[in-house]
């Protein structure tokens, strides 16, 4: 197929835009620059540079395109704008059609949940609350639209638990967020992108498929993997610290991901985030 990508020099896009090149797809990536666009070629893609926020326009290039996958992000206070005008473009050009759309969820809408299924009621972190709209819009639209929700995405060198490498490696210890007993759900980037193309591939549209490993660490266990010297926090000092993300890293939460296992044969099979942690997080993981 001739996949429509956004994101695709992103963590999660990079690694999405490898596994459909392996998987035999024709991949175009949006991007932004002329860097941007030579970084996709050496992978395989064709970079095309656009403004995901004119909706317009991009519907008019996905009309070219048998299915699309959206991964970009901004992480700042546009990302509601963006996923707007991606899923407004994606409704206007697939609209009608059985042409795939697979739109990037989090994993932050369920709250604290000791078992995450698809079927719970959102419980959003005020952080990602507006996602729930945008996803709804794709599962409930006139198109063959299916969500993507990952947990914390690690490889690579990246993502959050990098965040927690770095502080462990300029003080010398770990000042947990919160008292660390809180679960994280995780998933290795190179397993999620096997996820995106199967859902790409095989799913009906209507449906979620939460992307998670079925291995839960404790947010302690992530910092002992790091260092001998581990100090909690109260949650109160971790909000003052980081605001509404540290909000969200206090979740605590769990999830096996059996919907993508049982439906799309789904089988992650990456090491654990605490094993790499433990060996050395880089990007040659």
């Amino acid at each position: 197929m001739k996949i429509l990508l956004t994101g695709g020099t992103g963590l999660i896009g990079s690694a999405v835009l490898d596994a459909l090149v392996s998987a035999g797809h024709q991949v175009t990536a949006i991007v932004r620059s002329q860097s941007s666009s030579l970084k996709v070629s050496d992978q395989g893609a064709t970079g095309i540079i656009g403004d995901l926020f004119d909706a317009p326009w991009l519907a008019s290039e996905l009309r070219g395109h048998d299915a699309a996958i959206h991964t970009a992000a901004g992480s700042d206070e546009r990302d509601p704008d963006l996923n707007d005008a991606v899923i407004a473009a994606a409704l206007d050009a697939f609209g009608g059609t059985d042409k795939p759309f697979v739109h990037t969820g989090g994993i932050w809408i369920y709250g604290d949940n000791p078992s995450i299924s698809e079927t719970d009621e959102p419980q959003p972190a005020t952080l990602t609350a507006w996602r729930l709209a945008g996803e709804q819009r794709v599962l409930d639209g006139d198109i063959k639209g299916s969500v993507v929700q990952p947990a914390v995405v690690y490889g690579r060198g990246a993502g959050i638990p990098a965040m927690l490498v770095q502080a462990a490696a300029e003080d010398g210890m770990l000042t947990l967020i919160g008292s660390g007993d809180q679960h994280w759900t995780t998933v290795h980037v190179d397993d999620l992108a096997d996820l995106y193309v199967r859902v790409l591939e095989q799913a009906p549209g209507g449906k979620a498929y939460v992307a998670a490993s079925g291995v839960n660490p404790t947010v302690r266990e992530l910092g002992e993997a790091l260092t001998d010297t581990v100090t909690p926090e109260s949650a109160e000092a971790t909000v003052a610290r980081l605001g509404l993300f540290g909000e969200a890293l206090l979740l605590d939460q769990q999830a096996s991901g059996e919907r993508a296992r049982s439906e799309l044969g789904w089988a992650p099979s990456r090491p654990s985030l605490v094993e790499q942690l433990t060996e050395g997080y880089t990007d040659a993981e």
